[in-house]
Formats: structure tokens, C-alpha cells, sequence
């Protein structure tokens, strides 16, 4: 009986091995990823994509070597908003909608925050990427 248990514990504390993204060329910053560069390899390392899927067309963020796993830091949407490019922000809260026009401060896609200095204002503020490059201070 012993042993029986000590065999079930040894095979349920084994490590499950599943298959993880690796670029299999070099994947360069700020480019598309597409499905000529990755692969799917045996491991288990936490923090990395599983699915080939949620990785195809989506943009490097910094560059991945050959046979490094793709961690979910390393890719992001694709950018839509370049660093100090001119957007439009837009505040629109109880009926009220404020357009003017801003800089970007850095790079950003669909939906993620990004820091925006006001050039009527010349104040550094935060919104959110909206899918057509302009941002939404507030709601």
C-alpha cells in the first residue's frame, strides 16, 4: 500500500511537459510576428505563449533569438501610435466631448495605455488607444 501511494505521489508531482512558442529565426523589435519564425517546442517554463495562434501577428516588443521561448512581455498589439507622433485625445464624460491634439510619448496598439503630453497644455496625461490611433483621456 505504501508503495502504491508513493508511486501515485511520485507521477502526480512530475512536471507536465506542454508545448511552448520559440522564434526560430531572429525576431527583430517592433516587427510582425508571422508563421514563418515561430514554432512550438517541447517544455515548461512559466510566462510563456503555448498557443502559435495567439502570437501570429502580433508585434515583438524587443528582439527574440532563435530558440528562446516568446514570453507574453516580449509581444504586444501592434503599435498604431509611433513615439511623438501628433494624436488626437479625446474627453468625453456627461455629454461633454473635448477633442484636441497631443504627442505621443512613446509606442502603443489597440487598448493599451499610453502617456500623452496636451500641446495646448503642455501637461502629460494618460489614455487608452482607441482602435482608429486616437486616444480616450476619460469616460
Amino acid at each position: 500500500m505504501k508503495r502504491a501511494l508513493a508511486l501515485i505521489l511520485t507521477v502526480l508531482a512530475a512536471p507536465v511537459s506542454a508545448e511552448i512558442v520559440v522564434a526560430t529565426e531572429i525576431i527583430r523589435a517592433n516587427t510582425i510576428i508571422d508563421p514563418g519564425v515561430v514554432g512550438l517546442k517541447r517544455g515548461d517554463v512559466p510566462g510563456v505563449h503555448t498557443d502559435l495562434e495567439a502570437v501570429i501577428g502580433q508585434e515583438a516588443r524587443k528582439a527574440i533569438y532563435p530558440g528562446r521561448p516568446v514570453r507574453k512581455a516580449d509581444i504586444g498589439a501592434p503599435a498604431l501610435v509611433e513615439r511623438n507622433q501628433i494624436v488626437t485625445l479625446i474627453y468625453n464624460s456627461s455629454g461633454l466631448k473635448i477633442e484636441t491634439e497631443g504627442r505621443s510619448l512613446a509606442r502603443a496598439g489597440e487598448g493599451e495605455r499610453l502617456r500623452v503630453m496636451n500641446l495646448s497644455s503642455r501637461s502629460t496625461i494618460t489614455g487608452t488607444v482607441l482602435p482608429n490611433g486616437n486616444i480616450q483621456v476619460a469616460n
